[in-house]
């Protein structure tokens, strides 16, 4: 990728959501509002951190941005497609090809090795994957780590190795948007600082836009950009002057 293509295609706009609302029990006594007009822009050059204390709404917030979940006002655009009319086949099929998620769960399959847990979304995808494919998710087991551990099952791995392995699975589609929540909260130091590392690479070298919930205000510090959500608003959304 050339720094002229870099440059233009760190300027698309991934994510763009415009008054998001997300209320609960609606028509009920006990309806509540959790997120109360959520306006935000992330372009694939983005990382940033979002921060906010518990019960701030974040979890939902990231929830609805992944399209695990659907707002009940406002619009969230991925890649420039709105995505509140959608069917849920259209979602599944959007999300799929634009979002990697990594929760604080792993949530592998147990009967899976690191390696066909890693293919899945491209499995899910697309069938069986291909020899360029297999290489690829083999690549990324190797740099968050885990070479020669291929063929484990996650019961054959450490806590933090699976979650490792959730990273590798989470970047094997290229998305242009990764979603990360605390996913470096079961790593030692150096481990959570390789994670840290392989997620600013396929920011820089790939234009993946990068969402970082975390409780560490060290890692949210290294980010580009830290956006604090309080009571379902966004209280503050600040650059650094080392980002972009």
């Amino acid at each position: 990728m050339s720094d002229a293509m870099s440059a233009h295609d760190g300027e698309q706009e991934v994510l763009r959501l415009e008054g998001l609302r997300k209320r609960y029990n609606i028509g009920k006594p006990t309806e509540v509002e959790v997120l109360h007009g959520i306006d935000l822009r992330l372009r694939r050059s983005d990382f940033a951190a979002l921060v906010g204390a518990s019960g701030s709404g974040k979890s939902t917030l990231l929830n609805l941005i992944g399209l695990l979940d659907q707002p009940s006002a406002g619009e969230l655009f991925l890649l420039g497609a709105p995505t509140s009319r959608m069917l849920d086949a259209g979602r599944t099929a959007l999300r799929g090809s634009t979002v990697g998620f990594v929760f604080q769960f792993h949530h592998l399959i147990p009967a899976f090795s690191a390696l066909e847990n890693v293919l899945m979304p491209l499995m899910v995808a697309t069938g069986k994957p291909n020899a360029q494919q297999v290489d690829h998710a083999r690549s990324l087991l190797a740099q968050v780590g885990l070479a020669g551990l291929e063929e484990r099952k996650p019961d054959q791995l450490s806590g933090g190795q699976q979650q490792r392995v959730a990273v590798a699975r989470a970047l094997v589609t290229r998305p242009a948007l990764l979603l990360a929540d605390e996913p470096t909260g079961n790593l030692d130091t150096k481990s959570a600082a390789d994670v840290f590392a392989l997620f600013r690479r396929f920011n820089r070298e790939f234009g993946c836009a990068v969402l970082l919930v975390t409780h560490d205000p060290r890692m949210a510090e290294q980010c580009d950009r830290t956006i604090t959500l309080v009571d379902g608003r966004i209280e503050s959304d600040q650059l650094r002057a080392s980002g972009r």
